[in-house]
Formats: C-alpha cells, structure tokens, sequence
C-alpha cells in the first residue's frame, strides 16, 4: 500500500467530496480516500499492484472530476518552480473568466429580483403602483436573458443534469440545474406555445425570473470561493521565497558562486555578513551572530562559534564563516517546515454547514418527491378529475416543487452573512479569510499565544541600568554605552543608542573600535579603554542572576578594566495585552503561552500578562505538535502569532489569527489577521464569529422552513383535504420571501457593535 496526494478540479460542493469518496473507495486496490474539499486536495491509500491512477482517473472524470499527481513543495525543494508557477496562473485565468460572467449576470439578477419583489409587493400594498410593462413584453425580454443566463453562465448546471442521467450522481449543481431547467422549458412553452397553455388550462405564470437570480447569485457565491481557494498556496510560496537562491561553496581550492540546488552534503559553504545562509549546517571555521528569528521567533540574534549548528535562510549578522552542508534541500528546516504547513492545512476538515451536511439527502429526496407527485397527478388524479385538470395540477406540482425546492436562499444563507460579517471584522481592523476561519473561530475554547511579536513588542529594548561602582550613575552608563554601541550594527546595540538618546543623552566620539566576534565590543572614549561584553562564568553578582532569572539579556560595561555597570534588555510586554488577556480569559477561553523562548523570560511575560499555562523552549516542529497534542485532549484551539516559524501552528490550529505586524508567511497561513497587530481586537474577533455564526443557523432555518412546509403543500399534500393547489406564483413568492427574510436578517448584523 502506498499514500499519495492527488489535486482535484471540479469539486463545487461538500457533496462533490462525498460522491469522489463513494466511487473510488468501491475500486478494488483503493484502502482509504480522504478528500479535503476546501483545499482541493485528496489523499489516497491504494496497492498500486491492483490499481493504477490513470484507472481511478477514468473513474471520477465521467462525474466532471479530474484528479492529478501532486507533488509537494517540500519535495520540489530548491528546484524550477515554473511547473507550479503555469497551474496558478491558469486558475488566475480561470477566475478572470468567472468574474466577468459575475459582472455579467450580477447586475441583471439584482434588478430582477427588485422587479420581482415590488411586483409581489404591489399585489398585496394598494398604495405601491403596479411597474407599467406589459406581461408580452416583459416576457420576451425575460426568455432572450434567461437563455443566454441558463445556456452560458449556467452551463456547470446543466452538466450537473446530464451526470445526473447518465451516472446518477446528484449534488447540489444537480438540484439548481432541474430546477431552473424545468422552469425554464415551462415558461418558455408558456410564451411560445399560448394554444397548448389554452388547452391545458395552464396559468401564465413564467418562471424566467427564478432561472436568473438563482443562477446569478448561486454563481456569485461559487466566484467568491473559486476567489479564496486561489490564495491556499500563497503561504508556502513566501516561505519558498525565503532561502537562498545562490551559496558560494569551495570547490578544488576555489570559491565557486553556485545555485542552491546544486550545493550538496559535504559541502564547505562560505557565508559573508548580511547574507542569508543557504542550507543547514555546522560552523568548521569563525564567529558569528546569526538572526534565527525565521525559526525561533526571537528578535535577539544568537551567536555562534566553531561546532555550533546553523539553519538555512537564516541571517548572517556579523563577521564571515565557513561551514559544512549537512541537510540540503527537502531535509533542511525550512523545507520541513513547509512541508508541516501543507499537510496542517491539507488535513483540515471543510467547513460543514447545515446546507452541506444535508445535500447528499435533500438533493434525491426533493427529486422523489417532485417525480412522486407528477405521477400521482397523472395516475390518482386523472381517475377523479379528468385527464386536462389532472395534467394541469401535474404539471404546476412538479414545476411547484423543484421552484420552491431552488435552493437560492440556501445558497445566500451563509455568503450574506458572512460578507456583513466580514465587513464588519474589517470596520474594527479584523481581516477575515473565509467562511471557515469564522466558524472554526466561534467554537474554540483555548488560545495559544506565540510570546514574541504577540503579546510582546517583537523588539530588544533596555529594562534595567544598574550602576555597580558608586562614581558612575546611570546616565553615564548610558553615555559610555551608547557612544561604544553607536559603531555596532548589533540589535541589542541599537537598543541601547535609542535608550540613550530617549534620556537625551549627547554621546561621545570613539576611537580604535573593535567588534569581538560573539564576544561584544572595545573602543576608546574620552582616554577610557571601554569594554562591553556579554557575562562570562566568573560573572556571578547577585544584580546580575536576578535580572538573568528574569529572563533578561545582560550586558557588562568595563571602564579602564573595571567593571562600572550593568544593561539589561528584553522583549516587553505590550501595553494592551494584559486587558486583552483578561478580556478572552473572561469569554470563556483557556490561555496558553507558547514559545521557543527559555521558561524565566516565558514565566516572566507569562506573568504579567495574567497568563496560567505556559509551554517554553519549543522548536517551530514541536509548536505544531503542541496543538495537536492540546486538540488530541478534546480541545478546540486557536493560535495567534506573528513568525515565520508560527506558520505550521497557525495552520494546524482549528483557528489561526496572525498580526498583521507579522511575517506575510504567518498572515497567509492564519485565517483571520488583526491590523496592527492589536491583540485587543482578538476578543472582538471571537464576539464576531459567534454572532455571525448565529445568524447563519437562523438564516438556515429561515431557507429550510420554506422548504419543509412548501414543498410538500406545493406536491399537493392538500389538496384531499381543502381542494387546494399551490399555484406557483406562491412557490416564487415563497422563494421571494426566504431570500428577503435572509438577507435581511444577515444586515442585522450590521448595526452590531463589538465591545471596544
């Protein structure tokens, strides 16, 4: 047995998923499909001995499904992406064509269906006056738009009813495709056709209207999620975007300048400052600090000396070393860690609305009930009323039903909703990704907060100035510090020159600087030999183990050999997170910190923002594996963070939210953003989602509602009993109504006002 993912194409529905999975788990040689219909993937289990992938293919695309090898990025490595780079751009071409369909069709479903709910209107309201356009005329116009609506933007309907015929695999493109079919051949008998409407004693009623708007707004709603799907990948292409392109490598005594593809274990790679380092590897020759926050997340870069392991696309800070290529290409971290990114997002579940969980049964059974009532009609009915009146009632029965049955306020339920939803995230600076991300977000009992970037500033700043000899105040720390660092393209020396200049301190020209790689810096300063560096195991003040306990990073500053003073820096906490803490915590939600940061500086942040649980001194693999571990224990679980390597935990998670003063990796790969990177906004988010998410099981009540009472009256249900028979302008009318009663539920949503 062999797993292998696959992409497909063709998929409109959860009931799409499911027919793919009936049909290939019922060949031979197929163990286990799983098909994730949000991301169009399918992994399939199957002994390649009894089954070949051009079989299961021929299988599923006669259904209008197309399945295809994929390979994944984390595979592909460092190789030509141009292969990747064609199938985007025909999807983006794909789009384009589906969007000017939209704006094709939008503008002319609105204006029918505001013409047909003042026209519904102005039956019942005397004071509202009847549209003055003759019926002979209004229905020839709505014939010629209607086919071109039916024929042209409507085609994937219609190909839904003929798999129907042939291979009797219905989903929801099957029911809007009869639906709209047949009220289109009704209505168009009706126009061109007046004598047999005399001799059947058949209403002139049309349909046309109901062939337009369902289609328009169906086709809307399909355009918006062919739009969302498009941007899946976008996360992995930054992250590939990250590593080297170029690493120069010694080969036969010379440096060579190769593309990373070629570089390969063994390999002695040189890497100069300010470049990225292009593969994994151990350092052989020199001293460095690296920039790792691609991977920890950490804003302070580490040093390195001789032994100590380097990761690829990293960022080489200061002084040039040597190094041996031991992991390349899908080995390398990053390339692992797009590989965990695409199987998080691979192996989340589609959103599972109300509408999808029924539609393998609510297509057939309103299909039967549709052909059920025709027959009896033309069986029952002939016998007591008379073969014309039967045939009449028959006909406005089967029509009737599959009108009313039209899922059009089904297909607005959740996309009016959540566009209103969205909106509104959008007024409060919350960006919201899909559908998906709201849902999966109203439902989350836990939060797991990433430390730096989040609930921190993401920067290096000075906490403490502890002045150790009695002659030197703070201020003159500061002074020494600040003019020694101002030659140091270090963060923490940087961090430093901003205090000072906070405390406007006026810093003093330097002379014979030296930069002691991993060590710290000596200079000159008005004849003072000044010395900072980072402690060493002789170390052992008390000030300095108390602010080490702390989780701070200290610095020594040596005057004349003496040391004079202390600097502490640290990540601080921002200023809105122990509110925006004590917000969520009071919603209900567990918080969880986790970090790849030590336990003291975690504790420390921990504590100040009221935060219980921590979980400390984690490697971006293991983040993903935490989640898992906390959903395995029955929880529902969002993660907010802000890096790169936060990206396989934001995709993991049942609900990932980035700040958008983040890596674009880590935005991409959460569904839900906050500007700003306001961790305040994230108890609005949750308030939110959970109003929206209400508001769309009403809106599926409202559009089922319709259905359970009209369809059955529209069947004929009562006509034994009171002699009546659902005429369908009522069916449209009762279309009319769950359409309005939706929408105008969904704009509720619009006077909500989110706690600040």
């Amino acid at each position: 047995m062999i797993k292998q993912n696959f992409a497909v194409s063709g998929m409109h529905c959860a009931s799409c998923a499911s027919i793919i999975t009936d049909k290939l788990e019922k060949l031979e040689g197929v163990e286990k499909v799983n098909v994730n219909f949000a991301s169009e993937k399918i992994q399939i289990e199957y002994d390649p001995r009894k089954i070949s992938i051009e079989k299961m293919n021929e299988e599923i695309v006669k259904l209008g499904y197309t399945l295809s090898p994929q390979e994944t990025e984390a595979e592909r490595g460092s190789r030509d992406q141009r292969t990747g780079d064609t199938a985007k751009r025909q999807k983006e071409q794909e789009l384009l064509a589906q969007r000017d369909k939209i704006r094709f069709v939008l503008p002319i479903a609105v204006a029918v269906f505001l013409y047909m709910a003042w026209d519904i209107a102005a039956r019942f309201f005397k004071f509202m006056p009847a549209i003055p356009i003759p019926m002979d005329v209004l229905n020839v116009v709505l014939l010629v738009v209607s086919s071109i609506v039916l024929f042209w933007i409507g085609k994937p309907f219609l190909q839904g009813v003929v798999r129907f015929i042939k291979y009797r695999a219905a989903n929801m493109d099957t029911l809007i495709g009869i639906g709209t079919l047949t009220a289109y051949i009704y209505s168009t008998t009706i126009v061109l056709f007046p004598q047999l409407k005399t001799l059947l004693n058949l209403p002139e009623t049309t349909y046309f209207d109901v062939v337009i708007i369902v289609i328009g707004f169906v086709s809307l709603g399909k355009y918006l999620e062919a739009r969302s799907k498009l941007k899946t990948g976008e996360a992995i292409e930054k992250l590939l975007g990250l590593q080297a392109k170029t690493a120069l490598v010694m080969r036969e005594g010379k440096e060579i300048r190769l593309p990373i593809g070629e570089v390969v274990v063994g390999d002695i790679v040189i890497v100069k400052p300010g470049e990225k380092i292009p593969v994994d590897g151990k350092i052989i020759d020199g001293r460095t600090s690296v920039d790792e926050s691609m991977i920890t997340g950490e804003p302070i870069p580490v040093d390195k000396t001789v032994g100590d392991p380097v990761v690829g696309a990293t960022i080489n800070k200061q002084g040039s070393f040597r190094f041996e290529a031991t992991k390349i290409g899908k080995d390398t971290m990053l390339a692992q860690i797009i590989k965990m990114v695409e199987e998080a997002q691979g192996s989340k579940a589609p959103i599972q609305t109300l509408a999808d969980m029924i539609s393998g049964i609510f297509v057939p059974v309103v299909l039967a009930i549709a052909i059920g009532a025709l027959a009896l009609w033309l069986t029952l009915g002939v016998s007591a009323l008379g073969f014309s009146t039967a045939l009449s009632y028959a006909i406005l029965s089967f029509v009737g039903v599959l009108v009313i049955a039209c899922p059009c306020a089904l297909g607005l339920a959740t996309p009016t909703a959540i566009i209103v939803g969205v909106g509104k995230g959008a007024e409060y600076g919350i960006l919201i990704k899909n559908a998906e991300s709201l849902e999966k977000l109203s439902k989350i009992n836990t939060i797991v907060f990433d430390k730096t970037g989040t609930i921190t500033k993401g920067r290096p700043e000075v906490t403490d100035v502890v002045a150790i000899n009695k002659s030197f105040t703070k201020n003159d720390i500061l002074k020494f510090a600040g003019s020694a660092e101002k030659m140091s393209e270090h963060p923490l020396a940087q961090a430093i020159v901003e205090e000072a200049s906070k405390h406007e301190i006026s810093l003093a020209a330097s002379s014979d600087f030296r930069s002691l790689e991993g060590v710290g810096i000596k200079t000159t300063i008005d004849q003072k030999d000044i010395y900072i560096h980072k402690p060493a195991e002789k170390d052992r003040s008390g000030e300095l183990l108390k602010l080490q306990k702390q989780g701070k990073t200290v610095v020594i500053i040596e005057v004349d050999d003496e040391a004079v003073g202390l600097i502490a820096l640290s990540d601080i906490l921002k200023p809105e997170a122990k509110e925006a803490i004590s917000r969520i915590q009071k919603q209900g939600i567990k918080t969880v910190m986790l970090t790849g940061d030590n336990r003291l500086a975690a504790r420390h942040i921990a504590n100040q923002a009221g935060i219980n649980d921590v979980i400390a001194d984690v490697l971006p693999q293991e983040k993903a594996e935490k989640i898992k571990e906390l959903q395995h224990g029955g929880k529902k679980v969002a993660m907010a963070g802000d890096g790169i390597n936060d990206a396989p935990a934001l995709a993991q998670a049942d609900a990932g939210i980035a700040m958008a003063t983040g890596t674009d990796v880590a935005i991409e790969s959460a569904g839900i953003t906050l500007l700003h990177g306001d961790i305040t906004k994230l108890a609005q988010a949750i308030e939110l989602s959970r109003a929206t998410m209400t508001t769309i099981k009403q809106n599926l009540f409202w559009a089922f509602i319709y259905n359970v009472v009209g369809i059955p009256v529209a069947a004929g249900l009562l006509y034994p009993l009171w002699g009546i028979v659902l005429n369908p302008i009522f069916a449209g009318l009762a279309m009319a109504g769950s359409s309005v009663s939706v929408v105008g539920n969904s704009l509720r949503l619009k006077a909500k006002k989110l706690k600040a």
